[in-house]
């Protein structure tokens, strides 16, 4: 395990994960985020705070992003002071974020020019699993690198999953997530028909767990979203969502896949943006549905 690990971009899932890298890994974590906030509440498990990332890409041999877009990524990647310009050969670097597979490609070839390992390892799951240590990780990379990387990943996950080489992990985590954002109008729709002929949406979703409709999304967004009517902010919001689906949508396009499923999808994100719920927990889409 390197004992210098660097990390960029300490937002809702980016500071917690952080955390626990600095808390169970045994190294050095370097950090940057353009919010002092986070840095200041990190600094007290030992996290050093960064200047630039340039200074982050000059301490670490493996640096992990955690940021809020592929588009992010790779404006920071090829910034004139930023990843691309401060790397160097040897090192590794992971993202951590929901990226579009064909910019997660090509910046692992730009990467790899430079001698740099570029893997690409989205997380799933809540926040509340970014704090408790048990996020599901889809790396996409040779063996060997997903097990140079492993003592690291597993201090934030309790399940890593190799899914190919260099961008199939962002495959992998943008298809989970058009299958859960299908489930929550799955969900919602049952709701509302539900309610609307005299049954409880707590009544329905508890039966729903005991039978072949259980799943992981009704057992947390049904259960603590949709039927308590909990949409808070700074949780994964519809525009997050929508970013995300987006990049889904891309991916059947150019696989010639028809997603008209996932297009409903997109059509209550729109639906929700247009009326002031774009900053909301993206399961809110269910008071759309129910009307």
């Amino acid at each position: 395990m390197s004992s210098r690990i660097g990390f960029i971009g300490l937002g809702v899932m980016g500071e917690p994960i952080c955390r626990n890298l600095a808390q169970k890994s045994g190294g050095t974590v370097t950090a940057f985020d353009l919010d002092p906030a986070p840095l200041q509440r990190l600094a007290t498990f030992g996290v050093k705070s960064a200047s630039s990332v340039a200074e982050v890409m000059s301490s670490s041999d493996v640096v992990f992003m955690s940021l809020p877009s592929g588009e992010v990524v790779y404006a920071l990647c090829h910034d004139v002071n930023g990843l691309l310009a401060h790397a160097r050969k040897g090192q590794y670097l992971v993202d951590l974020s929901t990226s579009p597979v064909d910019t997660t490609r090509v910046l692992a070839q730009e990467f790899e020019q430079k001698g740099v390992t570029f893997v690409d390892s989205p997380v799933a799951r809540t926040r509340a699993a970014a704090e408790s240590g048990t996020l599901a990780i889809m790396v996409g990379a040779t063996p060997q690198v997903l097990e140079h990387l492993r003592s690291m990943l597993a201090t934030f996950a309790s399940d890593i999953a190799l899914c190919g080489p260099v961008g199939c992990g962002q495959v992998v985590k943008i298809l989970n997530n058009m299958v859960l954002f299908e489930t929550v109008v799955a969900m919602s729709e049952a709701k509302a028909i539900a309610e609307r002929s005299g049954v409880n949406a707590d009544v329905l979703f508890k039966t729903l767990m005991s039978g072949s409709a259980d799943s992981f999304a009704l057992r947390n967004h049904g259960m603590k979203a949709i039927v308590p009517g909990d949409f808070p902010e700074r949780a994964f919001s519809v525009k997050y969502s929508r970013k995300d689906l987006t990049y889904a949508l891309k991916l059947a396009a150019e696989t010639k896949v028809d997603a008209r499923s996932a297009h409903v999808v997109d059509q209550w994100f729109a639906e929700a943006i247009d009326k002031g719920l774009g900053e909301q927990y993206h399961p809110v889409i269910s008071r759309l549905i129910g009307g």
